[in-house]
């Protein structure tokens, strides 16, 4: 038993499960990671799965919590920046792609579980 859980006055042992995702900037570039196992609870699932969703050509994001609430909210906004590359005929922002996770991740907050990183590079900003 660790001892934060001793701290804590806990008797379990230690849950190891749970998604790992990462971006990380670097000069001219972006980086995007994540584990592949799907777990419930304490049990493993799934242990091959992608967890890297493309939101638009340059433009992804790492998906943690349910795997269908994620899912659902990516798949979405791959549309609507579909969408807004068509009638601006110009490749979004990551800051946009960004910006529409945030607001359905927050108009949703109560039904949805799930926890995303949106990464890319654009002309603007480059990597970010």
């Amino acid at each position: 038993m660790s001892q934060y859980s001793r701290n804590l006055g806990c008797t379990s042992l230690e849950v190891r499960t749970g998604t790992t995702i990462i971006a990380v900037e670097f000069d001219g570039g972006v980086v995007i990671g994540s584990d592949s196992r799907v777990s419930a609870g304490e049990a493993i699932c799934n242990r091959v799965m992608n967890k890297l969703s493309p939101l638009h050509d340059r433009i992804y994001c790492a998906l943690s919590g349910s795997a269908a609430d994620a899912q659902a909210i990516a798949d979405s906004v791959n549309y609507q920046l579909e969408l807004h590359s068509i009638e601006t005929g110009d490749a979004p922002l990551v800051q946009a792609a960004a910006s529409v996770v945030k607001n359905i991740s927050y108009k949703y907050k109560e039904e949805l579980s799930a926890h995303l990183i949106v990464a890319g590079w654009d002309r603007k900003r480059k990597g970010q």
